[in-house]
């Protein structure tokens, strides 16, 4: 176990505070949980990947801005898990503070949070994955930014079919809650494309040479 405390010991400040805010952000989403029986399925993958990430760190470093981005999009999910995605009451918060729905003021016919989350994959892993094959797979800047680009899109594909294989063998019963599908029998195409998209605004930001970049 020594190996193990050691990678801890070895995380920056910024790297074991952002493990410690996923950590808590976990405990917080299981207080008076809403979907005790959806939870752990939601859960349980980021408990595994804290456990997991200073030894991930210490064998395949990356900056502390790279673990920042990856942090948020961590936080999104595990907002989401505790509400099991399709049921997070972002429209009451909005007419609570603002006095106006996000559904109603969009247009928005069935809860959008997952697909934020979708997008949000795309927008916040490029970056990282791309710093990790440039240092530690020897790729060159353009090469690993469009790398990332299709991680994102194999891992949106892979993912759609863990959820379902998943939901079958654990829990069918509760296959159309925790699928988040909505009724739409499009959703899990919906949900890789719109993860490309936020994944092809990354590329646009991160691409060598771009405007961003050289602002």
């Amino acid at each position: 176990m020594l190996p193990y405390f050691d990678a801890w010991r070895a995380l920056s400040r910024r790297q074991l505070a952002s493990l410690l805010v996923l950590a808590l952000a976990v405990v917080l989403a299981n207080i008076r949980q809403p979907y005790p029986t959806i939870a752990p399925l939601q859960h349980v993958p980021t408990v595994l990947l804290i456990a997991a990430a200073p030894l991930l760190l210490r064998r395949w470093p990356i900056s502390d801005s790279a673990v920042l981005g990856l942090l948020l999009f961590w936080l999104l999910h595990t907002l989401g898990g505790r509400y099991t995605y399709s049921n997070v009451p972002y429209d009451q918060w909005a007419v609570a503070v603002t006095g106006h729905g996000i559904s109603d003021a969009l247009g928005l016919t069935r809860n959008g949070y997952d697909r934020l989350v979708h997008l949000a994959f795309g927008l916040l892993w490029v970056a990282p994955f791309a710093e990790a094959m440039r240092r530690h797979a020897g790729m060159g800047s353009q090469a690993s930014v469009w790398t990332a680009f299709l991680f994102v899109g194999a891992v949106s594909a892979f993912y759609e079919i863990f959820e379902w294989l998943l939901t079958m063998l654990v829990a069918p019963g509760l296959a159309d809650e925790y699928n988040g599908q909505q009724g739409d029998v499009w959703d899990p195409q919906k949900d890789m494309a719109i993860a490309m998209l936020g994944a092809a605004i990354a590329v646009l930001w991160v691409k060598p040479g771009s405007k961003k970049r050289q602002i």
